[in-house]
């Protein structure tokens, strides 16, 4: 293997493995139900799916294994947005990148815990950024189109750019290689209006 490609693939395993330093497990009372998400601010508020939380025995678990009660803070159906807060303090945070700058083509790698495996991550490319996607349900809302392969569990979790900043909340699925995330622009907005 070359020393270019030998470097690439250390660059991109320590990029996953700093990201994975924000991520978190969601459980909400049911057999099945596990999503993802990111911690957004060090005093535990968490960033992650409407669906995921559609139940109120949530519970977070912390990247170092702590498992925490957490209280639902705010949710926006409309863009399956939901914040919760944890009782936690310094928790390492997620970088935020420019959504609205995405190219298609750009590399791009969804984290998240699909079927309750923990820490996966899956890679890929923009497919395109925007809210004409006629096969997406709700078209008119905005959204980051992938080429690359989410699961069930990985809802809630990061989508991030090659710096391993976030550019969006993994959301759905629309067929086997295509994935779907709202855009970090929408979910600070979200944010900034909950949290006011």
């Amino acid at each position: 293997m070359s020393n270019i490609l030998l470097q690439l693939n250390d660059e991109m395993a320590n990029l996953v493995a700093g990201v994975q330093r924000s991520l978190v497990q969601i459980t909400n009372g049911g057999m099945s139900g596990a999503g993802s998400g990111v911690i957004w601010r060090a005093d535990g508020l968490i960033l992650t799916n409407n669906h995921v939380v559609q139940r109120r025995s949530l519970h977070v678990t912390l990247p170092d294994g702590r498992k925490l009660p957490a209280r639902l803070i705010a949710s926006d159906p409309d863009n399956d947005l939901a914040v919760l807060a944890v009782e936690a303090n310094g928790l390492p945070v997620v970088d935020l990148g420019d959504s609205r700058g995405l190219q298609p083509g750009e590399l791009v790698f969804a984290l998240g815990h699909p079927w309750g495996v923990r820490n996966v991550v899956t890679s890929g490319v923009v497919i395109g950024v925007g809210s004409q996607w006629p096969e997406m349900p709700r078209s008119s809302r905005d959204m980051v189109v992938v080429s690359l392969h989410l699961r069930p569990g990985n809802s809630g979790g990061p989508l991030v750019d090659k710096r391993g900043r976030l550019v969006g909340i993994n959301t759905l699925m629309t067929g086997p290689d295509v994935g779907a995330a709202v855009p970090a622009h929408v979910a600070k907005d979200f944010l900034r209006h909950s949290l006011h």
